[in-house]
């Protein structure tokens, strides 16, 4: 609301920002009664983090629109949030990042390559940019840590044998197994890739830590290096 002189009195005058407030507060009324009534399944993806982040309803459609929901958290800066908003949704995506690994706590079994794609998969949940983890493993195939030891494309700058070495090393692994993702989407190997994985193994090797995967992640997809016989 706003005050206006009108005929050397003043009145209060209904704004645009006021109208559109009130109609949020309304939608957030009726998303409610309709929760309490039929229950939280009833609430689509954007008014479910309307109601849990106080940002608007249309805001949030166009965003999943435009980004996707598994995307919404790279393109923050995007969406034109204020700075507590934003700070919600990177708190309910760190919410989800910690319940997908949360099942990883008690040091997983990874003893073939779908499971170790799948664990690799929780590593890049958020990564809108090239990663590399080292994955250490113990004589049982159990993981000991998962390491981001370099960001940035493997052409750019490449991983050096020597950082995987001393991760090996620091963490006791028995064996690692090494993953990078691709934002771009692709699931192909590269030369660089293909490249990389052979300095690495011989320099892990050479102190009698065996390479015994290098997964690529993709969205939600992955290949399997040991798999496709790139080892």
């Amino acid at each position: 609301m706003k005050l206006n002189h009108v005929k050397g009195q003043l009145c209060l005058v209904e704004t645009k920002s006021d109208t559109v407030k009130e109609l949020e507060k309304s939608y957030t009324c009726i998303m409610k009664e309709r929760m309490n009534e039929y229950g939280i399944d009833s609430l689509m993806d954007a008014e479910v983090l309307s109601l849990l982040t106080g940002i608007s309803v249309e805001t949030m459609k166009k965003a999943i629109e435009d980004f996707g929901m598994l995307d919404l958290i790279k393109y923050l800066n995007s969406l034109n949030l204020t700075k507590a908003q934003s700070r919600k949704l990177e708190l309910l995506n760190l919410y989800h990042k910690r319940m997908l690994t949360s099942t990883h706590k008690e040091k997983p079994l990874l003893n073939s390559s779908s499971k170790a794609g799948e664990f690799a998969l929780t590593l890049f949940t958020d990564k809108a940019y090239e990663c590399f983890y080292t994955i250490c493993l113990d004589s049982q195939n159990r993981v000991n840590k998962a390491v981001a030891v370099h960001e940035g494309t493997i052409n750019e700058a490449p991983v050096y044998p020597r950082l995987i070495v001393e991760t090996a090393l620091t963490y006791r692994a028995n064996s690692v197994i090494l993953s990078h993702n691709h934002p771009g989407g692709s699931l192909s190997a590269s030369q660089a890739d293909l490249d990389v994985t052979k300095r690495i193994k011989q320099a892990t090797e050479s102190i009698g830590i065996k390479v015994m995967d290098h997964i690529i992640i993709a969205d939600d997809k992955f290949i399997s290096f040991a798999e496709k016989g790139l080892l």
